[in-house]
């Protein structure tokens, strides 16, 4: 059996692709090892903090004893209602966007509006949560009002990424499944969905980092320096009420908290960064569980 010989011209462009790829590999390595040097660090300084009792009691003396457990607790509901909100929200935006609008020039100007509005700066976004929810719709400085505002600060970028992914599915699987008689509605709910639901996915959990570690939304319409909750209390806000937060309580200690030991805005912080992992993880299982499904 004869071997097939390697042409110079073969040979050259072998050599360039692996040049290419141990050029991006250096460029994953310096990407990543300062980014692991930093995640030790902080576990390292916020060693001496971390504990149970510190995720599940209070703040005591000003902020310089005690746990997170309000903070935790209130970043779980800002959250969850933001995402409850801006989700389904933005997704049948982007339905709707996609398989249904016209391709004319309002449709294009809607698209166009949803890139820029996903490129605000978050203070603007937290001017107009303050305007149009606190005074506007008189909710007040509150839960809600805060997990409206992350939901109008995220639903742009679940609208762009839905939109990605619904234009991702091949436009073959619409018309086979219209030549079976299917609907276009019925076509969207079980052809269209599935096969994209992990790139609508990947949109949500990139939200999730955002909505958790956002201040400037939050402290506009709903976060509060302190509020007193019972430990381990799961359900200490109503919708009504204003709330702590770990971003908003990290800034406090970091900015407004004299005195206190370094390992506990740095245990906070950790605590952050575990909330938001788990979230995200929870999420790439859920997507790989779906795709795996769908295939």
């Amino acid at each position: 059996m004869s071997r097939f010989l390697v042409t110079p011209q073969v040979a050259a462009k072998i050599r360039q692709e692996r040049i290419v790829h141990a050029f991006l590999a250096l460029i994953l390595v310096a990407i990543l090892l300062p980014l692991l040097a930093i995640v030790l660090d902080l576990f390292w300084r916020a060693a001496p903090a971390l504990s149970l009792d510190f995720l599940l009691s209070s703040p005591t003396l000003g902020m310089r004893a005690g746990g997170v457990w309000p903070a935790f607790v209130g970043t779980l509901y800002l959250v969850t209602i933001s995402l409850a909100v801006a989700a389904p929200l933005g997704i049948l935006a982007a339905v709707y966007l996609t398989e249904y609008a016209r391709e004319n020039w309002f449709n294009k100007a809607i698209n166009l509006a949803v890139l820029n509005l996903a490129g605000v700066p978050s203070i603007v976004h937290a001017l107009f949560g303050l305007g149009a929810f606190v005074y506007g719709a008189r909710i007040g400085f509150s839960v809600l009002s805060a997990s409206l505002t992350l939901a109008i600060m995220t639903m742009p970028v679940i609208i762009a990424s839905t939109r990605q992914a619904l234009l991702s599915v091949p436009h073959s699987y619409r018309e086979a499944s219209w030549n079976l008689g299917a609907s276009r509605w019925q076509t969207i709910r079980r052809i269209v969905l599935p096969n994209s639901i992990s790139g609508i996915l990947t949109g949500i959990i990139l939200q999730v980092s955002r909505a958790a570690g956002e201040t400037a939304p939050i402290m506009f319409t709903g976060a509060v320096f302190y509020k007193a909750v019972k430990p381990g209390t799961l359900f200490p806000y109503g919708l009504d009420e204003q709330c702590m937060a770990l971003s908003m309580h990290l800034y406090t200690l970091a900015t407004q908290t004299p005195g206190v030991d370094e390992s506990i805005p740095n245990a906070t912080a950790v605590l952050l960064l575990l909330l938001v992992f788990s979230v995200n993880s929870a999420a790439i299982a859920i997507r790989t569980l779906l795709r795996s499904r769908s295939r």
